[in-house]
């Protein structure tokens, strides 16, 4: 099956580099030059596997872009992987904030580019951990089969990436993972592929778990590693 592209950039020349490398690869493909292009293209057409969305849009940000195609029900999911200059730091914090799955550092290579594009698809067919059709866990329940994750009765909204994390975890709890495992595991990304993005995503779950938060613990030096019980629990 055919995966379909979007990429959202107002410089042409990239925008016809992007388009050649990916058809190249075997992507269909289409562009918009601002962010209302890109919205209205979504809702008029079948919603991409994947968008490339730049956050210095001319009559946008990327992050409000973002922001909209997550509010709504049938783009929830869909994959979005920024590209983003290097001082833009505090907009990467809110991009990833608002459910990015990704982002790359402009310029950037089309090699890595390719990588990460191909990694990220992938991983929206294969699961790790396998799934359970439950797992609890003091207050936190994860249902891997209905992709759904609850804090005591409240349902916690959760990206499809942040959800597969906190399963790997709870699949894995008591357990060091380290970052580059995490990459391969959860990202499908290969550990020779540099990224904060572990690190801003287990920022970003331990935010929306709240007081389970806590249950993630970050091991110095390593990576992380989710409690093995729960406290006050008998050794």
């Amino acid at each position: 099956m055919v995966q379909h592209i979007l990429i959202v950039e107002d410089e042409p020349d990239l925008v016809r580099m992007l388009e050649y490398n990916l058809r190249r690869e075997g992507y269909q493909t289409r562009s918009a030059y601002s962010g209302q292009a890109a919205l209205e293209l979504v809702a008029s057409g079948p919603v991409p596997d994947l968008i490339l969305l730049d956050l210095m849009l001319p009559d946008m940000p990327g992050t409000e872009v973002c922001r909209q195609l997550r509010m709504d029900e049938r783009t929830r999911s869909v994959l979005i992987v920024m590209l983003t200059a290097k001082s833009q730091e505090t907009d990467r914090v809110v991009g990833f904030e608002l459910g990015a799955d990704d982002y790359v550092v402009k310029p950037f290579s089309i090699r890595e580019l390719l990588l990460r594009i191909r990694a990220i698809l992938r991983r929206t067919h294969t699961a790790a951990p396998p799934p359970a059709s439950e797992m609890v866990f003091d207050r936190l329940r994860v249902d891997g089969v209905e992709h759904r994750a609850w804090l005591d009765d409240e349902e916690l909204r959760l990206t499809a990436l942040e959800f597969k994390l906190l399963s790997t975890f709870v699949a894995r709890r008591g357990r060091a993972q380290t970052r580059d495992a995490l990459l391969a595991d959860v990202w499908g990304i290969d550990a020779a592929v540099t990224t904060r993005t572990v690190d801003t995503h287990v920022k970003r779950l331990r935010e929306k778990l709240g007081p389970a938060g806590r249950y993630i613990e970050t091991i110095r030096g390593v990576g992380y590693r989710f409690r093995s019980r729960p406290e006050g629990a008998e050794s």
